[in-house]
């Protein structure tokens, strides 16, 4: 068995199918997962304080040791703040400074579950969608001290940002904070990028982009875990049919790039002395 990651899936303990989506991907070849913890207000409501943020990463931890039981290799816990809360508060009443501080705390206390051993990377970015020139500038904020914190505890950072190619200024802004570019990775990426490493969405059309492409790359579902919308953005199955499909192309040595070489050059990980242990 060689290793399938897929980098970046949500898994959802509190009304979602949890573990058992970390087994159907099993099931059809899958190795490795990380474990993007939901939104704080899909999982804990409002979030007003660091208690909020801390009982969002536990629930987030405690699925992941679960899902790791039905792997053949192992899960790990990538925690942080959806860029998209900047909205939620300030439609609560918060000034785009105050709700820059808060997800910024949310930040640190993610810095220290790395910093602890339970998670192995942080998540930030900014929004995906129009917002006015105050939460911009609040929400870059907040990506950079993404890059800080990431530098200081010596963890990568995936991002969630709007559609795009060219991230270019985004990795001078992590190198600038001495996070290297190398450890920023671009989540749903739909193509190979400028600038981070690509996690790209598993579809045909930019996999084979990335397969073609010299770059490093990962692969990846977002499965959300909604009760509501089954299978979205795309099912746990995926990456490992995916993976399929790329060796039956002649895509080997990109499939080797994607779930072994790349994963050890950003998050230090052996998918396959972890898998050969299990």
């Amino acid at each position: 068995m060689s290793p399938i990651l897929d980098n970046h899936l949500h898994l959802n303990p509190v009304n979602g199918r949890g573990a058992a989506a970390a087994e159907e991907f099993a099931r059809a070849g899958g190795t490795h997962l990380l474990v993007v913890n939901k939104p704080s207000w899909s999982l804990v409501g409002e979030v007003d304080d660091e208690a909020g943020f801390r009982e969002t990463f536990d629930l987030t931890v405690e699925v992941t040791r679960a899902a790791s039981e039905t792997l053949p290799g192992r899960a790990w816990p990538v925690l942080g703040v959806h860029p998209a809360l900047v909205s939620r508060l300030v439609d609560r009443g918060y000034t785009p400074e105050g709700a820059r501080d808060l997800m910024q705390a949310g930040l640190d206390v993610a810095g220290e579950y790395v910093a602890d051993g339970p998670a192995l990377a942080i998540k930030s970015g900014r929004p995906h969608y129009d917002v006015d020139e105050g939460v911009w500038e609040a929400s870059n904020a907040v990506m950079r001290h993404a890059f800080a914190v990431g530098a200081e505890v010596g963890c990568p950072v995936q991002l969630h940002t709007e559609a795009g190619d060219d991230f270019g200024t985004v990795a001078e802004w992590a190198e600038a904070a001495g996070l290297p570019a190398g450890q920023v990775v671009k989540h749903y990426a739909e193509r190979p990028i400028t600038g981070p490493v690509a996690s790209v969405i598993g579809r045909k059309e930019g996999l084979r982009a990335a397969a073609e492409s010299n770059d490093p790359f990962l692969m990846e579902t977002d499965f959300i875990d909604d009760p509501d919308r089954p299978g979205a953005v795309l099912g746990p199955k995926t990456v490992p049919r995916r993976v399929n499909w790329l060796r039956e192309e002649g895509y080997d040595a990109a499939v080797r790039r994607a779930h072994v070489e790349t994963p050890a050059a950003v998050y230090g990980i052996d998918t396959e002395g972890t898998l050969a242990d299990a």
